[in-house]
């Protein structure tokens, strides 16, 4: 196992790794809307889902991989209303491109923030 980590995402603010690559697959961590220097985005949940995609990139590019080798993804959000808003940016950084996905509302998040993703991938 090969861990991943990159100053271009925030740092893990517990005892895990911001991802790992295992055979040929990149696993992350949850992603919150922390920037880099870990100040968090507040605003809506496009808002927050942007941060999100900005922080999932910086990681995959340092695994050696994209949003573009992403196969599968998991989205923890606060309210299952905001689903639509969220889903709108998703798609505006995936394009044509649509792995498999999980959506799920949850009870609270880290920080207390509107969402968490996280993504498995091809590491080429």
């Amino acid at each position: 196992m090969n861990v991943v980590s990159t100053t271009n995402a925030p740092a893990a603010i517990g005892p895990y790794a911001q991802g790992i690559i295992v055979n040929g697959m990149f696993y992350s961590s949850g992603q919150i809307p922390l920037t880099a220097t870990g100040e968090l985005v507040e605003g809506d949940i496009a808002a927050q889902t942007h941060q999100v995609f900005a922080n999932l990139k910086a990681v995959l590019e340092a695994a050696g991989s994209s949003l573009d080798n992403v196969v599968k993804t998991t989205v923890f959000m606060k309210d299952m209303n905001d689903f639509v808003a969220m889903n709108e940016v998703y798609a505006s950084h995936f394009g044509e491109h649509k792995p498999a996905r999980s959506a799920v509302e949850v009870a609270r998040l880290p920080k207390d923030v509107k969402v968490e993703i996280e993504v498995i991938a091809v590491v080429k």
